[in-house]
């Protein structure tokens, strides 16, 4: 089956849904963690269960390039390459097509584009066609559509032009969308320009997608400010019974932001990413474990947590573990993380559910960035 989004209860903007998909139903606001080349880093499949994963996103350019989505679809698809028992989300390749060619040199034309791998400066091209043709193979539950991501810096004619080279890629990744039971979803750009996002999601909209995301939202060198305009530009006009997704975003008080405007999936590789440099998320904002003050800290990075790091280790103990270097405080990290923002989303999720969902809101930011 592809995926369908059922609604729950609304609080304002806030939506609170369910997204059934073949492997069960999940309720939204989600985050997804992400899974880059098939797996969350330093985390095994049945860790990132344990933290109430439900969608997790994996890359169609890294998969591509290696091992390839033909060696990906001999071994049964994603899921059983990975062992992943759940819904997996793969994007595109756009993103990464435009923030990691090797020097950062591509040619886009209306065939797709031309660059470099960043593991061995091979020329490559990358085509809707092909992306879709990838995604296919790789048998995720929920592919991306391709498009283009300009910079935060791009004008507003290049943003127009490119929103529309977006559009006729959109059409021409979905005639050729070949998977019966994989959703795809249609992406929305303009950056932070009302009329562009609005002729964007209109647009997007009449090809008819099975979910919609925001796109442009996570680039280098944009505002919060530019953010919340892109969303708040976007969301009027994209469909009430279909998944809204914004993209690359796991900041806490981002993803309340995200909620307050409407939005029900993010996904990121922040909590991983921090957890490898000691770096862990808490109510309080976050903190850095290597810190000295921590050397004789024997409480858990968070009371009342209940992932399975602060159940069993303290801050003292994971700052020994990232004083020796050792992968453990990688992982320890990661798993309170990622249960982390999977629990505010749980914890938005009944503040919706009882109309409150304004003031927790309020309280959570003002403890988190105080």
């Amino acid at each position: 089956m592809k995926i369908k989004y059922e609604l729950i209860k609304n609080d304002k903007k806030a939506r609170h849904g369910i997204l059934h998909t073949n492997y069960g139903s999940f309720e939204t606001p989600m985050f997804m963690p992400v899974g880059t080349l098939a797996n969350v880093k330093t985390l095994t499949p049945e860790e990132v269960k344990e933290a109430g994963s439900a969608v997790i996103l994996s890359n169609t350019y890294h998969l591509w390039l290696r091992p390839g989505e033909d060696i990906v679809a001999k071994a049964g698809g994603l899921h059983k390459f990975m062992n992943y028992d759940g819904p997996i989300l793969t994007d595109s390749g756009g993103f990464q097509v435009f923030s990691l060619a090797k020097n950062k040199k591509k040619d886009i034309t209306e065939e797709g584009v031309h660059f470099k791998s960043h593991i061995d400066g091979k020329s490559l091209l990358l085509t809707p066609e092909k992306s879709i043709e990838i995604q296919n193979k790789l048998d995720s539950d929920i592919a991306m559509s391709f498009d283009e991501c300009p910079p935060a810096s791009a004008t507003h004619e290049y943003l127009k032009n490119s929103l529309e080279r977006t559009l006729r890629w959109a059409k021409r990744g979905k005639d050729v969308h070949a998977n019966e039971n994989q959703s795809l979803f249609g992406i929305v750009q303009g950056g932070p320009y009302e009329d562009l996002r609005k002729e964007s999601a209109t647009k997007t909209v009449e090809l008819d997608f099975d979910g919609y995301s925001i796109g442009g939202v996570a680039n280098d060198g944009e505002s919060k400010e530019d953010m919340y305009k892109a969303i708040d530009y976007s969301i009027p006009y994209l469909p009430e019974d279909k998944p809204r997704y914004l993209m690359g975003v796991g900041e806490p008080v981002d993803i309340l932001e995200g909620v307050a405007r409407g939005i029900d999936m993010f996904d990121c590789v922040l909590p991983t990413r921090i957890a490898r440099h000691g770096n862990a998320f808490t109510r309080s904002g976050k903190i850095n474990l290597k810190n000295l003050k921590f050397r004789e800290d024997f409480t858990p990075i968070e009371e009342n947590c209940d992932c399975y790091t602060c159940r069993n280790f303290t801050k003292g103990y994971i700052r020994h573990l990232l004083v020796a270097n050792e992968q453990l405080s990688g992982t320890l990290l990661s798993i309170h993380n990622i249960r982390f923002l999977i629990k505010l989303t749980e914890d938005i999720r009944k503040s919706i559910d009882e109309g409150k969902f304004d003031e927790f809101k309020e309280e959570f930011i003002n403890k988190y960035t105080k």
